[in-house]
């Protein structure tokens, strides 16, 4: 196994998920993303956020129910199954079971599955907007030492043998976040990680104040999942939520140009292959981005694209991607 400087097992079930990691499949478009569920079942349970993900995730159950028409008891027996995001579940128990074989005394209930980092990555969330979304104002610590906690698993415990490009967009994706929330905690840990004392040692700067755009890679991703966001509301209709998320098309806009591309083709991709670096491109400029996002419509043309201006001045005092759209409209 190769492995990279700083390689640790710090979690009780590190050993366990490095294990786990051999049995994914690194081709597979969702492989990141399974990285990052498999770290974050060894992490302690940041139970405010869980409970809040519960409550998301319980109260469109009952939209659904009563839509389908369920009566009241069948629908709070049902509800008792209804729980946080847990990916990868199933693979990470059954994996486990077999893992103990061998390993006996490894503890069960160590194994949590859940989705916190990785539901702000597939939604685009910045810190802020993960928080008031689930209304986690209270409970902005935990929320943040969980962010710190599996940025450091991620660089630690994932060996160079299971990194891809796309593991190290994340990974450098999850650490701008946790910098621009509050850069303490990590720099705490990393001078723990790499202490010096030799004399005359260069004194590091800390990283607050420092400028999004100074890392491209992770404002790469960052502007890449937002845009991709975008595809995700137009495929829903929800044309006033794109409208809201910048200055640039109107909802009316919005769904002029959709009902142009529905007369063409019968639904929007959103699938692994669609959210892929394949359908996103950037032409870096003085001062600004543009970005394309080519939308994966069912025959395969690739004709359809949202392009978007990112400036990187407004985009550094803000912290985030200031993006905004300029059409969705046919490749010309």
């Amino acid at each position: 196994m190769d492995l990279h400087e700083g390689f640790a097992l710090n979690q009780s079930l590190s050993a366990f998920a490095l294990a786990v990691l051999d049995v994914l499949d690194p081709e597979h478009p969702d492989y990141a993303l399974d990285v990052l569920s498999v770290i974050e079942a060894t992490l302690d349970d940041p139970r405010p956020v869980l409970s809040a993900q519960q409550y998301e995730a319980r109260g469109e159950a009952v939209a659904a129910m009563k839509a389908d028409g369920m009566e009241y008891e069948e629908r709070m027996d049902a509800l008792e199954d209804v729980t946080w995001p847990k990916p990868l579940a199933d693979l990470l128990e059954q994996s486990l079971r077999t893992y103990r074989q061998s390993h006996p005394w490894v503890d069960p209930r160590d194994l949590s599955p859940k989705s916190v980092v990785r539901e702000m990555f597939e939604r685009a969330m910045s810190f802020g907007e993960f928080t008031a979304h689930h209304k986690l104002a209270r409970a902005e610590g935990v929320v943040l030492r969980y962010l710190t906690d599996a940025y450091r698993a991620l660089r630690s415990t994932v060996p160079t043998s299971a990194r891809t490009e796309d593991v190290d967009d994340l990974v450098e994706w999850l650490g701008e976040i946790v910098r621009h929330t509050d850069s303490s905690l990590l720099d705490e840990w990393e001078a723990l990680t790499n202490p010096t004392d030799e004399p005359g040692t260069e004194v590091r700067p800390t990283t607050e104040g420092r400028a999004l755009s100074a890392n491209p890679r992770a404002l790469r991703v960052m502007v890449r999942q937002s845009m991709f966001r975008r595809v995700e509301l137009l495929s829903l209709g929800r044309y006033e939520a794109l409208a809201a998320l910048d200055g640039g098309l109107t909802a009316d806009a919005w769904q002029d140009a959709a009902a142009e591309y529905a007369s063409e083709y019968d639904g929007i991709g959103t699938g692994p292959s669609a959210r892929g670096p394949a359908f996103f491109g950037v032409e870096t400029g003085d001062g600004a981005w543009t970005v394309t996002q080519i939308v994966e419509d069912p025959e395969g043309d690739h004709d359809w694209r949202i392009t978007a201006e990112l400036d990187l001045a407004a985009t550094d005092e803000a912290g985030e991607p200031a993006l905004v759209v300029t059409a969705f409209a046919p490749a010309t």
